[in-house]
């Protein structure tokens, strides 16, 4: 019997030279040369990205750095070094999930309102039950990670009609 080699992995081939030559078409043919050799890796830096968004997301709605950083459960410091692209940290999983919460209400909110109205929801008065008179972005920086995930449910409810 003939060692075949399917997907890098050694396996008894029954057939012998047939599944040499379909492992040396594979090879050779299927697999170019560059995605051979290339690891499977996810990006170098998930964290950076996830961070550079939310820089974008806290600068359109006009947030203030020391509100930002609450936001995120991180010191002044730290968050102007985000915002500037020299952090080289990680984030925590509350802190991923924090941001991915911010991201999606800003989806949200352009989704269902003008660009406009959408950047300057958070920061304005909002008579809403879950607000009570509140600005989202207060509610939010008070309430933490709950309220975050609050606000945007309560965005996806309005824009669902519910």
């Amino acid at each position: 019997m003939i060692r075949s080699f399917i997907a890098g992995q050694a396996a008894l081939a029954p057939y012998g030279i047939i599944d040499y030559a379909k492992w040396r078409i594979w090879k050779e043919i299927v697999m170019p040369l560059p995605l051979r050799d290339a690891p499977l890796a996810a990006p170098d830096r998930p964290d950076a990205v996830a961070v550079k968004a939310l820089v974008r997301v806290m600068d359109a709605w006009g947030v203030s750095n020391a509100q930002s950083a609450n936001l995120v459960q991180e010191s002044v410091r730290t968050w102007n070094r985000m915002r500037g692209g020299k952090w080289n940290g990680k984030l925590t999983k509350d802190q991923t999930v924090r941001i991915s919460g911010i991201v999606g209400l800003y989806k949200a909110l352009h989704l269902y309102f003008s660009d406009q109205l959408a950047d300057r929801w958070p920061t304005l008065p909002n008579k809403g039950p879950l607000f009570k008179g509140r600005r989202p972005v207060d509610f939010m920086e008070e309430g933490g990670l709950i309220a975050i995930l609050e606000s945007r449910k309560y965005v996806d409810a309005i824009r669902g009609g519910i």
